[in-house]
Formats: structure tokens, sequence, C-alpha cells
């Protein structure tokens, strides 16, 4: 199916974190290189997938979301910052999943939930930006979530920890490795007013998009 065939379904529009492999993506060691994403779009038979590394139409991916569990399928079809996977699931766990996309657009719509956190973790709808190294590199990434003093990132590079970068505008410094991605603490703590323009920013030009899988067997 179409992305444009999807958008006219019956669907909830909803952000999900989540990781995926896609099958031809591996580690220096061999084993599966997972990147963290988000939903934008589901329902019981496919999704819209906002992630760092899009793959190819007919790719295998494996997904884990929080609030779906584990999900394969093929990606159909592709955006320039997403992919529409179709779900391989069978008739249980599409009506487990028709149920959870329920009483989550009935929790999406409920104004009395509130978070409750000094900082909590945003995710920003535009979820894609660029890192820019001390050597001058700049590369695309994914926003996994945001606060005031750091964010989550997903990449096709894995900085090691206590690189210094700038993710927009905002500078810091790598402070762990997540699962999928790492995570970045700002020098400077941001205000409200200035994190969204800050962190914005377009992705590179696409020649830097070919690099990066010419590096995809020894990425760490």
């Amino acid at each position: 199916m179409s992305v444009n065939s999807f958008l006219k379904q019956r669907a909830v529009n909803i952000v999900v974190d989540g990781q995926y492999a896609l099958d031809h993506w591996y580690t220096a060691q061999g084993t599966p290189r997972t990147f963290s994403c988000h939903t934008s779009r589901v329902s019981p038979f496919r999704m819209m997938v906002a992630a760092p590394v899009l793959g190819k139409v007919g790719d295998h991916v494996s997904s884990y979301f929080s609030d779906f569990g584990s999900l394969d399928g093929r990606i159909s079809d592709i955006t320039a910052r997403e992919f529409l996977l179709e779900l391989n699931i069978s008739g249980t766990m599409r009506k487990r999943l028709a149920d959870k996309l329920e009483w989550l657009e009935r929790k999406q719509q409920d104004a009395s939930i509130h978070d409750l956190r000094k900082h909590p973790r945003l995710i920003p709808a535009m979820p894609h930006s660029t890192l820019t190294f001390a050597d001058g590199s700049v590369r695309p990434c994914f926003i996994i979530d945001v606060s005031l003093s750091g964010a989550a990132l997903s990449a096709d590079v894995q900085p090691e920890i206590g690189t210094p970068l700038a993710l927009g505008s905002c500078v810091g410094r790598v402070v762990r490795h997540l699962p999928g991605g790492f995570a970045l603490q700002f020098v400077q703590e941001q205000t409200v007013a200035d994190l969204w323009h800050r962190i914005a920013r377009p992705a590179p030009p696409r020649r830097a998009k070919r690099a990066c899988g010419a590096t995809r067997a020894t990425l760490a």
C-alpha cells in the first residue's frame, strides 16, 4: 500500500516510542543494529514510522514499541522522513492492537492527564535534525525525545561517551548509550521559548546519506 492510500484509511494519529532493526544493518560485532523511532499514524494493519534510517521498499523490519510490543513487517512505501510498515501479525495480535489503539486514542483526548516532572521529556512533532561534531562534520539524526537539559537521539553513528557535539545549535556532550541511540546533555539548560527553534535544523545534503550506507557493515 502507498502512504497516500493509508492516509485515507481509518487510523489513529499517535506517537509511540520504539526501536527497530533492518535485516541488512549490522554492528561491527555482527549483531543487528537497532535504531530508535516513533509512530505517527497506526492502524491494526500498518503504521507510519518516523526513523533515522529508512531502508528500502520490501525490507523486513523487526520492531518493538513501548505500547504495542514486538511487531514485524515489511516496508511498502517511503517518504522523506518515514516508512510505511505493513504488519505481519496474527489475528489475535491484530485484535489486541486494535483494542490498544482505541484505548490510546481515548487517553490522547483526556485533558486531565498531566506530566508532573520538572523537566518532562517531550517528543517533537518534527523529530529530524542534525548533529555537528567538533571537526565540523554534520550528520542527520532522529530526536527520540528532548527536555530542557538534554536529548535522547538516534543516528547512523554512535559517538563515544564524552564526545562534544551540537544538536541543531544546542551544544552538549554524549553522556550515555541507549538501546538504539545515545543521550546528549546540554552544556547550558535551555528555555521553553528557545528549545524548539534551537534543536531544529534541516538535514544535510543527500550525499551524506549515501556515505552512511557505505559504512553500514562497520557501524558500532
